[in-house]
């Protein structure tokens, strides 16, 4: 042991830092985090092609749903499957499978002959947008040092607004001169060129040290720190996690330890109410329901490209501003929000105001007020919680676990949202999400202390000594073990065997 800590040690000392590091890191959360845009754009284009999909093919109401949620399918699917790839070949080899899977579904779903074929082809797809909400947050994280995890990990979340909106836009410019098929191929140029570029960009360190060992860890981390300090510190810190790692702990049976047990209750719970508050039916069905409630097919799609815009937005500004908020506060400032618009934009679909009138423009006023806090709170922490909450022994199917949670409970709003609105009425269905947007503010409250600042090695000590809790007296924030600093040298590293 004494000699491997050694090997270590010298490892950092004769290691080249790279003088792009700052860079590479950037490169790599910005090239994986596109895999968010492939979800948010495979994912949203349904809302445009829809219309032209069942004018094609003569849908039901049912076919229109089973369409649509065909990809949830599969997204379920995907990210449990793609836990045990992770955690075998490693998170970047896992990002290239999933973008492969990308490009194959996107042209198989373009050439579809039927209805059948495209719910087959849209399941297939699914693997690719599930195993992406698995493996990329959790490989950005692995990545990140602590004061920027936040910032870097809900890129991914940017790119799904950026893919959601792209796909609005295209829905709404391009239907006519395009079609469905071409709008749906398109997808797959992005994913080829993320295949590519994964080939050049570093490996997780914290899998590479329990994989391949300390002192291949070491250099992954020198591609991605400027400061050879802040690895010693921090290679210290995963030598110490993964010499101590206990084979109970791996996989679903460290899942199932009881240390463990507020970690599983907080993820999954933030991942069940990130997908189940409505906003994701918001964006499938927005051109569908306004239709309904009288809007022209033009004035539909030209408001959900604006609650894509919305979307875009405050995701945008959460990724800016979490690590600064903070994950919990920022759900408890912008769950009430979400609470209120649902309410007034049921009140609004109830009274059925006339076409053109100011009572259907104040649908939209609350529809994209709504956008707004949902967009700005929950959904950019819902993500980021799964990929930062779970020790390393079992992180890869607890993020599995966390990313099936939220395709399950998206798969069953997506599937239920038609037939609950012929149920319960569109106001009704609003006030039922409400309800739960309230249940997701309470659960936080009591359930989820804040994690920002914290490193991933001081979630897990938190957990193991029981103080992963909101506690008022430490401001609800779990313990911090380790003294973290930004890593943000951009000057030349020290010569070899010189201290940084």
């Amino acid at each position: 042991m004494q000699t491997e800590r050694n090997k270590t040690l010298d490892a950092v000392k004769n290691l080249e830092i790279s003088p792009h590091a700052h860079y590479v890191l950037w490169i790599a959360a910005f090239v994986s985090a596109i895999c968010g845009g492939l979800y948010g754009y495979d994912t949203g284009i349904i809302s445009g092609a829809l219309l032209l999909i069942t004018k094609d093919f003569h849908l039901t109401s049912v076919q229109e749903e089973m369409v649509t949620s065909a990809i949830l399918v599969g997204a379920v699917m995907g990210a449990m499957g793609v836990s045990w790839f992770s955690e075998r070949y490693g998170r970047r080899i896992s990002v290239m499978l999933v973008t492969a899977v990308f490009v194959l579904g996107a042209v198989a779903c373009s050439f579809a002959s039927s209805v059948t074929m495209l719910v087959i082809d849209r399941v297939f797809l699914g693997f690719a947008v599930g195993g992406s909400t698995q493996v990329v947050p959790t490989y950005i994280s692995e990545l990140a040092p602590a004061a920027k995890r936040g910032n870097l990990v809900t890129l991914f979340n940017v790119a799904i607004g950026i893919g959601i909106f792209l796909a609005n836009l295209v829905g709404f410019t391009m239907r006519d001169a395009w079609g469905w098929r071409p709008m749906v191929a398109i997808a797959a140029i992005p994913a080829a060129i993320v295949f590519i570029s994964m080939f050049f960009l570093p490996k997780s360190p914290r899998w590479v040290a329990e994989n391949e060992g300390m002192v291949s860890a070491v250099k992954q981390l020198g591609r991605v720190r400027t400061s050879r300090k802040v690895i010693q510190r921090e290679i210290t810190e995963i030598r110490k996690n993964v010499m101590g790692m206990d084979e109970d702990e791996r996989g679903w049976k460290g899942l199932k330890l009881p240390w463990v047990r507020p970690a599983l209750v907080a993820a999954l719970g933030i991942a069940f109410f990130t997908q189940a508050g409505g906003l994701e039916m918001m964006i499938y069905y927005t051109p569908t329901f306004l239709s309904d409630a009288g809007f022209n097919s033009s004035s539909a799609l030209l408001t959900s490209l604006g609650v894509a815009m919305v979307y875009l937005v405050m995701t945008l500004l959460g990724c800016l501003f979490v690590d600064r908020i903070g994950r919990r506060r920022l759900v408890l400032i912008m769950g009430p929000g979400s609470v209120l618009s649902l309410l007034g934009l049921g009140i609004m679909f109830a009274l059925h105001p006339d076409k053109g009138s100011v009572g259907s423009w104040m649908i939209v006023g609350f529809l994209l007020l709504f956008m707004v806090f949902n967009s700005g709170g929950i959904q950019v922490v819902g993500w980021l919680l799964g990929a930062e909450l779970f020790p390393l022994p079992m992180r890869a199917v607890a993020t599995s676990l966390h990313a099936a949670v939220l395709w399950g409970a998206d798969l069953l709003v997506t599937a239920t949202a038609l037939s609950l609105v012929q149920l319960v009425s569109l106001g009704g269905t609003m006030w039922i999400y409400a309800g739960v947007n309230l249940a997701s503010v309470i659960f936080v409250y009591f359930c989820v202390p804040e994690t920002s600042g914290a490193t991933l090695e001081d979630i897990e000590m938190a957990l193991r000594d029981g103080e992963f809790v909101p506690r008022a007296e430490n401001n609800y924030a779990i313990p911090q073990y380790t003294d973290v600093e930004e890593d943000t040298a951009t000057t030349a590293p020290a010569q070899a065997g010189t201290p940084a």
